[in-house]
Formats: C-alpha cells, structure tokens, sequence
C-alpha cells in the first residue's frame, strides 16, 4: 500500500508519536552502506581476508542474528569481529543525513503538542554518532534505545517496558517505522496508527507493503508548512 493521496491523519486523536530513527528520520543509506560495503572492506584489510570471504561471512554472521538485539549491537559485532565498530562507523559519516522534511515535520509536531519520542533498536554509540552530524535531537522530546530494555522492537516485552517508562496510550499513538516486523510487534500491543516509509534508502527503489501504509513524504500527513523555514 502507498500513500498516494493519503488523507492526513485525525490529529486531534493523537497525542504521541514514535518515531523510527534509520530508515524513517534518517536516511538508511548510511547504515546500508556501512553493513554491505564498508564493514567488509575494513574487515578484510585489517584481517588480511580477502574481501569476497569477508562479504559472504558477514552476510551470514548477519543473517543468523537478525531480528535479535545482538544484530543491532555495536558491541557485539565489535567483539565477535574483532573490530571498532564506532570507529569504523565514524569513518564514513558522512554519509549520515535525514529524510526529506524530518526536520519541519518533528518542529511541525513540537507546535501541535505532540509527544515526539525516538524508538529505535540503534544502540546508544550509534545514536551518539547520529545525533552528532544531524539536527534531530534537539526536536525529541524522550529517546529510547531498545537496548535500554533488553529486547527488540520486534519483541512484545519491547513494548511492555515502554509503556511503563513513558505512559502512552496505544489508541492515541501514531508510529512510524519502515520494518514490517516491528510494524506488526507494535499493531499486536495496540498501537492505533501506523505508518511504513516508502523509500528508507535514498539509493535504493521504493520498498513495499502489504499491510501498512507507506508514505514517501511526511506532508502526506502533516501540513508542514509552519514547521519549516
């Protein structure tokens, strides 16, 4: 489903607003990079593998923990691969940058009162590393790392423990994530509005969804014309 059209949401009904981080604020590319490109190469020039090896190990090592909080963890990679995660992130940082219209749709948000919370499976390194080439944190009201809990976002315990950290109320909530997993984790607790990203990955085609909406632009929701400047 796209959001070609969509009419915008009842804001009235809405009080809180999770927010994904990569793939949702911020554009996905850097990370994808980082996983698919990046990782090996500095994986096989400081392992002396060769670099075809260190792509098929990597890809399987990833494939074996996805949808776990290990595969989210810098930590862990850093100590099953023998290497600086945080550093080498910080090598290409520059790629780092937000979706189009992130910033006017989370300052549009602040003006309307609503809650704005991030709610990613990112750990708290990347975060920082985020947070320190983009101008989003400023326009977060809480921030929450599913490492703070233990579990995934995938997870219902997730969603549990959030809800007691913060005191939402599901049925006057809206999230936006492009993981379909998540989507349908945080639909089971009871959030009341969903929404998927369209093209998370500025450099790759448009995903697709079967059961959520999926928006390319947050002014499909939102009048942001206040929110920019």
């Amino acid at each position: 489903m796209t959001a070609a059209g969509t009419d915008r949401l009842d804001w009235q009904s809405i009080d809180t607003v999770l927010l994904d981080m990569d793939g949702t604020l911020l554009d996905l590319h850097f990370d994808s990079f980082f996983w698919l490109h990046h990782l090996p190469r500095r994986y096989s020039q400081l392992h002396g593998v060769a670099e075809k090896t260190a792509i098929a190990d990597l890809h399987q090592q990833l494939k074996d923990k996805r949808g776990t909080l290990d595969w989210y963890c810098t930590d862990y990679w850093s100590r099953q691969l023998d290497v600086n995660i945080v550093e080498l992130k910080r090598e290409i940082r520059h790629l780092i940058g937000e979706r189009p219209q992130t910033l006017a749709f989370l300052r549009r948000l602040g003006q309307i009162n609503k809650q704005r919370i991030l709610v990613t499976n990112a750990h708290r390194d990347s975060i920082a590393i985020k947070f320190a080439v983009t101008d989003i944190e400023p326009l977060l009201d809480n921030v929450i790392s599913s490492h703070d809990y233990g579990y995934p976002k995938e997870e219902e315990q997730f969603w549990q423990q959030l809800q007691q950290s913060i005191d939402f109320d599901p049925s006057r909530t809206l999230f936006i994530d492009d993981s379909e997993p998540v989507l349908d984790a945080a639909k089971d607790f009871g959030i009341q509005y969903l929404l998927s990203i369209e093209t998370p990955d500025s450099q790759q085609p448009p995903t697709h969804t079967k059961h959520y909406t999926a928006i390319s632009y947050f002014d499909q929701v939102l009048d942001i014309t206040d929110g920019q400047h």
